[in-house]
C-alpha cells in the first residue's frame, strides 16, 4: 500500500469537504424555513377548523334555546319569572341591610 497520495486527489478531496462545509448553514436555513411554512399553514388550518366547529356548536345552541322558548308553557315561564323577581327583591334587600350596617358601624 502506497504512502504517498497524489496531490489531485488531495486537492479534489480538499475541495468537496470545503463545498459540504459551505453549503450546510443555506441548507440548515432553507430547511429550517420550510419547516416553519409547513407549520405555520397546520396552525392557520387548526384555527379555521375551531372557528367552523364553534360556529356549528354556536348555531345548534342558539337553535335549541329558541326551540325551548316556543315550547315551553307561558303560565310556567310567567311563574318562574315571578320567582326570580321575589328573588332579587330579596337579595336587594340584605344587600340595602348589610350597607346600613357599615355605615352604622363607620359612623358615616
Amino acid at each position: 500500500m502506497p504512502d504517498n497520495v497524489a496531490p489531485m486527489i488531495t486537492d479534489s478531496v480538499t475541495q468537496v469537504n470545503t463545498k459540504v462545509l459551505g453549503d450546510a448553514p443555506a441548507q440548515a436555513m432553507g430547511t429550517l424555513f420550510q419547516t416553519a411554512g409547513a407549520t405555520s399553514g397546520i396552525a392557520l388550518q387548526n384555527a379555521v377548523h375551531a372557528q367552523t366547529n364553534q360556529y356549528s356548536q354556536s348555531n345548534a345552541v342558539t337553535t335549541e334555546g329558541i326551540n325551548l322558548l316556543y315550547t315551553s308553557p307561558t303560565a310556567a315561564s310567567a311563574a318562574a319569572a315571578t320567582k326570580l323577581d321575589a328573588g332579587f327583591e330579596g337579595v336587594m334587600a340584605r344587600l340595602d341591610g348589610l350597607i346600613m350596617n357599615f355605615r352604622t358601624l363607620s359612623g358615616r
